[in-house]
């Protein structure tokens, strides 16, 4: 692995209706492959933003089979690109709930990966309180997979909260996370604790979320960037739909690594 590889984050604004939301996914898809992306990362719920939670009881999918999963392998194989479908709700251990997974495809159309999100997101400030345990099953493996820039981890919006789980992983080139993270804490901790993630583990990091104010009222904090591996911001979006493009390159990993050999030097497994 010698050569650059471009990859994009999309940046979204879901609503309750599933067709719209896909429409302008698969727009913003064809955008970052005719631009060269060979990687393309879509953010946690892009399917569906609804102001019941519980909605996303009504468009979850077997494993395998159904409209979200077809939607991302056709795409993948259509741009001859490597797809990651942000979450899509898979069915769960009961009918209460779903699985947020995160779904990776190959230029195939093979879906080659799956990630269930593992930490679900607990918020209360006044009137604004988030509790996706309610509907969410949580997953409990960490999942990495080799793509077209190396090693590849994935992790979904409230994990980013958790060092330990990236460090799980061991070395990887590149930290994926698709979000949806709250305007409140994202304003307040979301591009520090990327940047953290990115210089602990001396790789790249493309996060992307929604962003903006949604038809159900949530507001969500957007901010796609790409980070690399010295913790700089090499690509960033603020609010609103649109794309995040850069470069993965390993030569500047393989750099950082060398002139500042922490991965190295850890003591603790």
């Amino acid at each position: 692995m010698t050569n650059t590889i471009r990859v994009a984050a999309i940046q979204l604004i879901a609503g309750p209706d599933v067709e719209t939301n896909l429409a302008h996914a698969g727009g913003l898809i064809a955008e970052a492959a005719e631009q060269g992306a060979q990687l393309v990362l879509l953010p946690e719920y892009f399917a569906l933003i609804h102001i019941d939670e519980r909605a996303k009881l009504g468009i979850r999918e077997p494993f395998g089979h159904g409209t979200l999963q077809q939607f991302l392998s056709t795409h993948a194989a259509r741009h001859r690109i490597w797809l990651i479908g942000g979450t899509v709700p898979l069915e769960a251990s009961d009918d209460s709930h779903v699985r947020n997974s995160t779904l990776v495809y190959d230029p195939e159309g093979r879906c080659v990966a799956r990630y269930d999100k593992i930490h679900l997101f607990s918020f209360q400030r006044g009137e604004e309180s988030y509790d996706e345990s309610r509907v969410i099953e949580p997953g409990g493996e960490i999942v990495c997979f080799d793509g077209p820039c190396g090693r590849v981890g994935l992790s979904v919006c409230y994990d980013l909260r958790f060092p330990e789980l990236f460090r799980r992983m061991g070395p990887v080139d590149l930290i994926v996370l698709p979000a949806a993270f709250t305007e409140t804490t994202g304003r307040a901790h979301w591009e520090v604790l990327l940047r953290a993630r990115a210089i602990e583990n001396q790789c790249y990091v493309l996060a992307c979320g929604q962003g903006g104010e949604h038809p159900s009222g949530r507001r969500t904090w957007g901010h796609s960037m790409l980070i690399d591996p010295w913790g700089e911001v090499v690509g960033r979006l603020g609010t609103g739909p649109g794309l995040v493009l850069g470069e993965i390159d390993p030569a500047r990993i393989a750099a950082v690594r060398e002139s500042l050999p922490a991965l190295q030097h850890r003591i603790l497994t």
